[in-house]
């Protein structure tokens, strides 16, 4: 089964990187942007419970669809931008395994402990 989740994952992944491979924008600016949504580890310098929601927030894909969504509906493209990229990181992650976080700590995600198979 996760070799299955992790194909559908990379089916996403190079979906937003088609998204965003049809802007305006040098595709280099991709691989650039691609890890920005990490910012949200921060959190997790000052405690498990801040450092799961922050990091949460830039990793849900319910909010990279609605980014996306509310740029096109207001034809706005840094939206489009930020929500492919947000989409796009959450998919990397999720193909090595990094799920969405539980305030216990990093290391327990809605995919499973990191580190055990």
């Amino acid at each position: 089964m996760k070799t299955t989740l992790r194909l559908e994952e990379l089916a996403m992944l190079l979906g937003a990187t088609y998204l965003f491979y049809q802007q305006d924008l040098h595709f280099a600016w991709f691989f650039l942007l691609i890890l920005t949504p990490d910012i949200g580890m921060i959190g997790y310098l000052i405690n498990d419970k801040i450092g799961a929601f922050s990091y949460n927030i830039f990793h849900h894909k319910g909010l990279a669809l609605a980014m996306y969504a509310m740029g096109w509906y207001i034809s706005n493209d840094i939206l489009l931008i930020i929500g492919i990229i947000l989409f796009a990181h959450a998919s990397l992650d999720r193909i090595f395994g990094y799920g969405l976080k539980y305030e216990k700590g990093f290391k327990f995600t809605h995919l499973g402990k990191l580190g055990n198979e």
